[in-house]
């Protein structure tokens, strides 16, 4: 019986401390899928024929909106990731609402998968970001965070603005 907690201890305790050791990587993993959810459901609460709304003509409508957040995850992602992003049949916004569901969808698994193996260890590696300029790991974790944030706030507004509920004003009860 001491053996296998012995074993047991050997094989979990690494596993463990590279969990604690992590915890800027780990958060951000987290604050990942919270986010997908949300802005999925966002744009699954749109209605269809909402898709082409804007505010006003200066603003990107709902559908540019989430096509931008498609192009961007694969990006943002696989640069932070280190990893290619995959390459995909063009989805525009002169796609259907269902078409860019599914494609935003992917986009965050793209994001699940390949932000699986990033940890603390490399947060200050300069890495190519947007035509080449190097930008440190962590600053480009923080813009993705930021601008994840921003497009969740415009979507919610564009929701109020149609009369719905933004998801996370509905998990609140508000």
């Amino acid at each position: 019986m001491r053996r296998v907690l012995t074993a047991l201890a050997v094989s979990v305790l690494p596993c463990v401390a590279a969990a604690q050791t992590s915890p800027v990587s780990e958060a951000f993993r987290k604050n990942a899928q919270e986010v997908s959810k949300n802005l999925i459901a966002a744009a699954e609460e749109m209605p269809a024929d909402k898709y082409g709304f804007s505010p006003t003509p200066a603003q990107m409508s709902f559908r540019h909106v989430v096509v931008h957040l498609a192009q961007g995850n694969d990006y943002l992602c696989g640069a932070i990731a280190g990893a290619k992003a995959p390459t995909r049949a063009k989805v525009d916004t002169t796609a259907t609402k269902d078409a860019l569901v599914a494609r935003l969808k992917e986009t965050f698994q793209f994001c699940d998968q390949s932000l699986a193996a990033i940890d603390d260890s490399k947060l200050g590696e300069q890495i190519p970001f947007f035509g080449g300029r190097p930008m440190a790991r962590a600053a480009i974790m923080t813009l993705t965070t930021a601008d994840w944030a921003d497009h969740y706030s415009q979507s919610a507004i564009y929701l109020r603005l149609n009369g719905l509920l933004p998801p996370t004003a509905k998990k609140s009860g508000m």
